[in-house]
Formats: C-alpha cells, sequence, structure tokens
C-alpha cells in the first residue's frame, strides 16, 4: 500500500526530512508507527496529560449518570444510533465543501479558467457559466465523496454493530441513553498498524444534546476501557472540518501527531484526516 502524503509536523518533530524520505520506502501502517512513537517522546508545548487529569475527567463522566447513562450497545439501540450517525455525518458536507471553496489555489485556478474562457469566447456571461459549471461539480464531487464514506460505514461494521465490536476480544460500543432516546455513542478497536494502541472511533452525539460533556465522556470511557485493557495508548482519526471534536480532544490531552490525505485529489480540495494521540499516564 503506498503511504499517505504527510504534512503538519509539529515544531518539535526534529526528523521530518528523513521521515519524509521514507515514505515511498516503509508500508503505511509502519509509518504511522514511527511517527507516533516520535510524537510520543515530545510534547512541544501541547498539554501535557496527568493521572490527576484522567481522574478527574472519570469523575466528570461518572456525574452524568443523573441525566444521561453511558452503557455498551444493545441491539434495540440499533435503529436510533443509525438515525443520528449518518445525520451527524451529513452535517459535515457543506463545511467541507465551503472550506474546500475558500481555498487560495481554487480562487486562482477559477481566476484562470475565467480569463481562459473569456479569450477564447470574448463573453463574460459564457465564462461565469463555466466557473459556474466547475463549482457545482466540486460541490457535488465533495458530497460524493462523503456518501461513499457513510455507505462504506453502514455497509461493513455499522451493519452489525454487536459482531464487530461486542464480541471480538478488546473491542467495544457504548451508547450514551437518556432513558427515553440513545443520543450519543462510541467504539473502541485495536487497530491492526500498531499492537501497542487502541483506535477510538465512530465518537457521535446527537445535535440536540451537545456542549453537555458527552463527547468528553464517551472518550474517557474508550480511555479507562484500554487502560484496564492493558494497552497504553489512544490514537483517532478525524476530518479536518470536525472543529468541535478537535476541540475535545486537545482539551483532554490529546496531540494532534500527523495529516494525511485520504484520496488522490485530497490535498487539491483541501480534504485531510487529522491523526491523534493519546498516552495513558501512570497509575498514582
Amino acid at each position: 500500500m503506498a503511504a499517505c502524503p504527510i504534512s503538519g509536523f509539529p515544531p518539535f518533530n526534529p526528523v521530518a526530512a528523513r521521515l519524509a524520505a521514507l515514505l515511498a520506502k516503509a508500508p503505511q501502517h509502519k509509518i504511522y508507527l514511527l511517527l507516533f512513537k516520535i510524537m510520543a517522546a515530545g510534547t512541544g508545548g501541547q498539554k501535557t496529560t496527568t493521572a490527576a487529569h484522567l481522574t478527574a475527567g472519570r469523575e466528570k463522566a461518572d456525574s452524568l449518570a443523573g441525566k444521561y447513562h453511558i452503557r455498551k450497545y444493545e441491539e434495540r439501540d440499533y435503529e436510533m444510533v443509525l438515525a443520528f450517525y449518518i445525520q451527524g455525518i451529513r452535517e459535515h458536507i457543506p463545511r467541507a465543501v465551503w472550506k474546500s471553496f475558500s481555498r487560495p489555489q481554487l480562487h486562482l485556478a477559477l481566476l484562470a479558467v475565467f480569463l481562459l474562457t473569456y479569450l477564447c469566447w470574448a463573453s463574460v456571461i459564457t465564462s461565469l457559466a463555466v466557473v459556474s459549471l466547475l463549482l457545482t461539480a466540486g460541490a457535488l464531487h465533495m458530497k460524493r465523496l462523503w456518501d461513499e464514506y457513510l455507505h462504506h460505514a453502514l455497509t461493513t461494521d455499522m451493519m452489525d454493530i454487536r459482531r464487530t465490536y461486542l464480541e471480538p476480544k478488546d473491542c467495544c460500543f457504548w451508547v450514551v441513553d437518556t432513558g427515553e432516546e440513545v443520543v450519543g455513542m462510541v467504539a473502541v478497536i485495536p487497530p491492526s498498524w500498531w499492537n501497542n494502541a487502541q483506535e477510538l472511533i465512530r465518537l457521535s452525539v446527537k445535535k440536540e444534546h451537545r456542549r453537555q460533556g458527552l463527547s468528553k465522556a464517551l472518550v474517557k470511557t474508550v480511555i479507562r476501557f484500554s487502560e484496564e485493557h492493558g494497552y497504553q495508548e489512544v490514537v483517532l482519526g478525524t476530518s479536518m472540518v470536525q472543529h468541535a471534536a478537535h476541540r475535545v480532544y486537545e482539551s483532554m490531552g490529546f496531540h494532534k501527531v500527523l495529516e494525511t490525505y485520504p484520496f488522490p485529489l485530497a490535498k487539491l480540495v483541501g480534504f485531510s484526516v487529522y491523526w491523534y494521540y493519546y498516552k495513558i499516564p501512570d497509575a498514582p
């Protein structure tokens, strides 16, 4: 498998140039392993996580039990989980399109197209029409990418949550229950490309129940599960447009250590995946 292009190395990384030279020679999962290990060696001014910080977070997560209850997934949750998961994914599409259209590189390219069209046809209306068609095609393409991601999730792990997350060893899937409905979820798996870490995935909270501390409580649940099962690190990937998720992870001590581009034209349209790393602190 070809390695993904990588950018945005934190300033504390002293070997970025050497790592870039390795991209063409090593499998992708080996690059991830090497990068995470190097980033774990320093924090470069980022927030350092302590056992006390983790304990305080646990107490806060436990305090949610009065209104919300975090529990393992049950089959009766399936339709509600899928409904707000789909809603959560689709709400990112407008932000992704806007971010792509706000890139200076795209503005220059569209200006060049406009001028070239005008030179050929000597018509402002025709030139504007061509640019409009390109923008429409770009928006539809971005939407299709998100739809393909959603379709992949719904036809793989999310098709049978119990079989994927509750039956295998060291995997789990939790939901947030209000007593009337399920309003949040998160899952954890051991990533195939790293032996001593758990990967946090499928974190989502229903829009009407955000800003209640549910995301942090779900992340703490994953950290606690990983610690209890003997893992030392937690990793996760999230798209560049999920700003609220970035703030949650960084406030809890996760470090952004890697940026990858998941498809060939991703860098051109400004679509990337941020990878975060968390070192579970030693018990006091």
